[in-house]
């Protein structure tokens, strides 16, 4: 397949930005792609090479990339530069200059996918010294057998700014379409992918094997399963009214959720996001060993920061120490952990993922064996209001946020990837108003005045509709920024910068200075919910302000969505009627 196809549907997406129309063309662009490269088209309509858990990137800074672009074209720095400045977008100036280009070799031999997705491959494995000015040669080489509109995807491919407007729960609704034959079939494809995180491979069963194919995918240590995700209510009683009268409640700790694998002695820990998190903690990587008696396991549990001389909890953010790429056995000494289990997905051989929470629980429990720094979450089973109210309070006053409460029964089963009823958070702050931190997206920006002037004075949040998977304007937020936060912001959110709102963004009477993809989520605390009329999502926070935490263990879908946002106006004005 000639990559110059793939650009050609590339030029066609970017053109609209119906969730509709997008579908559509990607179902004609898979349904005419050979079996064999699918995932790889997949990847790179995504802008990128691997799927995310994998830890590998491409690497390239725009920096890189223009040097690349340099190379290749035979313009001068200053040109590059110049149309730099101008343009804003290596991929525009890619295809500026490459237009421009002098010599242009006769019967250029035209690209492939396989042609691209190699370079971008070597690219990406590119480590250790020396590696930025192999990357820039490998890049620059693609590049000067590129035409003009192909190398402006390949730039954006490269540097992460695809922006296409095109996410995972779209493809799965094209590959619904072409190999199921209509939306019905896409729990199937949603449930494969769930248990692979891996949307290219996914694709790539469905295309050479067709439905059969993708019943028979299975769980697979290694791979990372997309997490269950928790609603929200206010009350004990609530709480088990949605949960029929009985529930399982665990204390709800105040750290960084873990996915753990373990084959033999090798151990694998992704972080919420899926993202391969095991060099930074090398002493949980011991505990699992040391601690899980299981030849083969899936298991999560939540990691918190504890003070050494006490053994106490300690807030989520003595965890961000851990971050460290250089040091780490420093931060393992300064910063320990504790670690407490609290399900099982996957146990030498038995996928658990089908069967109820109690059954996982009782198996979970046989295979762990508690020390000073492995726990079993703690947890009850009860009927009764004033007992679940009573565990909370516990908890509250053993540092944790408050209470993870979960069904029991048959249907109790582990959702991966989905939100639902099934758990329900509880936690402190929702005793009163909007007391409780919200985690919004950054899509859009407002410059800044007088001592702000050169930053941003405010930025545009939105929270994310999970049933028509687009993000919602929710309000604007000045307050809570220190200097330094308002220049770190700056820098951050400048790779993701748009000249229009991004497709996935729904505006409503709101027009930013700037528009970002969104990607950035921050954790926001705001006096009370109101009916909007300017924002997208109809309510607005009033009065938000930024906690000063970034929320990079969360991705964009996981942010507070548009029914929790209603779901806790509802309450709030239950609570002013009472």
């Amino acid at each position: 397949m000639l990559f110059s196809e793939l650009v050609e549907f590339y030029e066609k997406i970017e053109a609209i930005s119906g969730r509709i129309e997008m579908t559509n063309l990607l179902v004609q662009l898979l349904g005419k792609t050979p079996p064999e490269i699918i995932d790889k088209v997949v990847y790179l309509t995504l802008g990128e090479v691997y799927p995310p858990f994998v830890g590998i990137e491409l690497g390239v800074a725009d920096r890189l990339a223009l040097r690349a672009i340099k190379l290749a074209s035979g313009m001068s720095e200053r040109e590059v530069e110049k149309a730099y400045k101008e343009l804003g977008d290596v991929g525009l100036v890619g295809e500026r200059m490459l237009a421009k280009r002098s010599q242009v070799t006769l019967f250029m031999q035209q690209l492939t996918v396989q042609d691209v997705y190699s370079a971008l491959e070597r690219i990406a494995r590119e480590m250790g010294e020396g590696a930025m000015e192999a990357k820039v040669q490998i890049l620059s080489g693609l590049l000067a057998s590129a035409q003009p509109k192909e190398a402006k995807y390949i730039l954006r491919i490269v540097t992460g700014k695809m922006r296409l407007g095109i996410a995972d729960m779209t493809i799965l609704d094209a590959l619904a379409i072409l190999y199921g034959g209509g939306k019905e079939w896409r729990e199937l494809f949603e449930r494969a992918y769930n248990l692979t995180s891996d949307i290219g491979y996914v694709a790539k069963v469905a295309a050479m094997s067709r439905i059969e194919g993708l019943k028979q995918i299975k769980i697979t240590v290694g791979r990372p399963i997309r997490p269950m995700l928790a609603e929200r209510l206010a009350s004990a009683e609530e709480i088990l009214r949605k949960l029929g009268g009985k529930c399982m409640a665990e204390y709800k700790y105040d750290g960084e959720r873990m996915q753990i694998h373990k084959k033999g002695d090798d151990v694998i820990i992704f972080s919420r996001r899926l993202e391969n998190i095991t060099s930074q903690y090398p002493d949980v990587v011991e505990l699992v060993r040391n601690h899980v008696k299981a030849d083969e396991a899936i298991l999560e549990c939540e990691c918190v920061a504890i003070d050494p001389d006490t053994g106490d909890m300690l807030p989520f953010q003595e965890l961000m120490h851990r971050k460290r790429k250089h040091e780490v056995h420093k931060a393992v000494e300064q910063y320990p952990v504790r670690i407490h289990f609290f399900d099982a997905l996957y146990i030498d051989g038995r996928d658990l993922t089908l069967r109820p929470l109690e059954e996982r629980r009782r198996a979970l429990e046989q295979i762990i064996e508690e020390g000073e720094r492995v726990k079993l979450s703690k947890a009850i089973i009860t009927s009764d209001p004033g007992e679940l109210e009573r565990f909370f309070h516990e908890a509250i006053e053993n540092g944790c946020e408050g209470l993870v409460v979960k069904s029991l029964g048959a249907e109790a089963i582990y959702r991966a990837g989905a939100r639902g009823w099934l758990w329900i958070k509880y936690k402190r702050s929702y005793l009163s108003r909007l007391a409780d931190t919200i985690d919004l997206v950054v899509v859009g920006g407002f410059y800044g005045r007088g001592k702000r002037s050169g930053l941003f004075g405010a930025l545009l949040l939105s929270c994310y509709d999970d049933e028509q998977d687009v993000f919602k304007t929710v309000c604007k937020l000045g307050t809570g920024f220190t200097d330094e936060d308002l220049a770190k912001l700056r820098a951050m959110l400048e790779p993701y910068r748009l000249d229009r709102p991004h497709p996935r963004v729904v505006v409503g009477g709101i027009e930013a200075d700037v528009w970002f993809v969104p990607r950035l989520v921050l954790e926001v605390l705001g006096d009370e919910l109101t009916i909007s009329p300017t924002h997208s999502a109809g309510l607005a926070v009033r009065f938000p302000r930024f906690t000063g935490r970034y929320r990079d263990d969360k991705r964009p879908e996981d942010a507070t969505t548009l029914r929790e946002l209603w779901d806790m106006y509802r309450s709030q004005l239950k609570k002013i009627e009472e």
